[in-house]
């Protein structure tokens, strides 16, 4: 290699691996923010108005093809504890099966009402935008069809509505089938550090892409800057991202006992789907541009880098180990070679850190954690790291060809397979 060529290589080099490093350590310092002190941790959670609730709640399920969870789904949410509330099922013109449940269980409690969805093509958003014209609730709920709602839950959320005066309330989704495949444990975990800690300080600094279910919004709200967009892969984001620019009251309350429960998806192939579609959504906000309304540089540069995030991951995912071969073979200086291993200080600190967060998850949710467990994040952390940056690249290619197609996640119950299992071998109570 000329004089030149190595010249450029090494400061090729040099560049990565300090970009490299500073994604590792800005994701690192994101996922323990809930635990950086004792007053964190505390604002993390839910701040009541005391007294009766005051609010009324119109709830959307929106189903496809959901005839394994969506009954048991339905029957929970319609014996949740608060005086005023409603169910909306939201189910396709051409999906009988799925209608067939949602009617079944409305039939036997006027709670529950079905709305038809006749849009073409189908996807979450437009069923979302067409249940909308049906809310009679002051405050709008959304969860999805194989959901495990804690019955408390929307009492504590009227109270926060009241006590923050707050335009919108997030709260916790936590995936719990955590020993159902290789990656669910990885999967899980990600949902613990997002919900229990990272979007506490996308709130701290007011931007805040919202996630998909137990988000509420006032219905008024919701009307007036006209529902979801609809041609949105990541509905959920997008409209976090528009309220957050109008500077609307986002409140994001965590506790344990309260979080709406889920599954992994069952397979690589719907993860990789899964993780594809969000991203792809991500890029779409990122290239609408609303988040340029912000009133803060700071707020800016936050939701750039946050909207890029899955794309950085991407990045990572394929630049450590061609950066570590190329030092390894390539005839670089020792200082370059030295600094392509600088990345590797808080990936390695992130795992340790994990490993931390696997025995609180497991404590918080009455599990006993295994060895087995602790093998399995460990030796899971590059594949799944892989997998990642196969889906931001495929959402990439997608969004590149105008691909833009929904791609649905199956259910099959796998979570309430599990809690069951959990309660059986006496490690803990059932889901609350």
């Amino acid at each position: 290699m000329s004089d030149v060529g190595g010249a450029v290589l090494a400061v090729v080099l040099a560049a990565v691996s300090l970009g490299l490093f500073a994604v590792a350590v800005s994701t690192m310092w994101w996922m323990l923010h809930a635990w950086r002190d004792p007053e964190t941790l505390v604002e993390t959670g839910f701040v009541q108005e005391p007294g009766e609730p005051q609010l009324s709640f119109s709830l959307l399920v929106p189903a496809r093809h959901e005839e394994a969870v969506l009954e048991q789904t339905l029957e929970q949410l319609r014996r949740l504890d608060h005086p005023s509330y409603e169910v909306l099922a939201i189910v396709g013109h051409d999906d009988q099966g799925t209608a067939d449940v949602a009617r079944r269980v409305a039939a036997r409690d006027g709670k529950v009402r079905v709305v038809v969805d006749h849009n073409w093509p189908k996807n979450k958003p437009l069923a979302l935008n067409t249940a909308l014209a049906h809310c009679r609730g002051e405050i709008t709920g959304v969860f999805d069809a194989e959901d495990e709602v804690a019955p408390r839950l929307l009492r504590v959320v009227d109270g926060v509505f009241r006590a923050e005066q707050a335009d919108v309330v997030q709260g916790g989704v936590q995936l719990v089938n955590f020993r159902s495949s290789w990656f669910s444990l990885r999967n899980c975990l990600e949902y613990f550090f997002y919900f229990r800690s990272r979007l506490h300080l996308q709130e701290r600094h007011g931007f805040i892409p919202l996630g998909g279910n137990t988000v509420f919004i006032r219905t008024a709200l919701l009307r007036q800057v006209g529902g979801w967009d609809p041609t949105c892969l990541a509905e959920d984001c997008e409209i976090g991202v528009r309220l957050s620019t109008m500077g609307r009251r986002i409140a994001v309350c965590y506790d344990a006992h309260l979080v709406t429960r889920e599954e992994t998806p069952d397979t690589v192939g719907a993860l990789l789907k899964q993780r594809t579609r969000w991203n792809q959504g991500f890029l779409q906000v990122l290239r609408k541009g609303d988040w340029r309304q912000l009133p803060t540089r700071r707020q800016r540069w936050l939701a750039r880098y946050t909207l890029c995030q899955p794309f950085l991951q991407a990045f990572a995912g394929i630049a450590i180990p061609i950066s570590v071969a190329t030092a390894l073979f390539a005839d670089v200086p020792i200082g370059i070679a030295m600094l392509t291993f600088l990345p590797a200080l808080p990936t390695v600190a992130m795992v340790v850190f994990e490993l931390v967060g696997l025995r609180e998850f497991c404590r918080v949710y009455y599990l006993r954690p295994q060895f087995s467990d602790y093998a399995k994040l460990v030796l899971g952390t590059p594949p799944y790291q892989i997998l990642l940056a196969a889906a931001a690249l495929r959402a990439v290619w997608r969004e590149a060809r105008g691909h833009r197609g929904w791609e649905k996640t199956s259910h099959a119950g796998l979570h309430r397979t599990a809690a069951s299992s959990t309660v059986a071998a006496g490690t803990g109570p059932a889901p609350r």
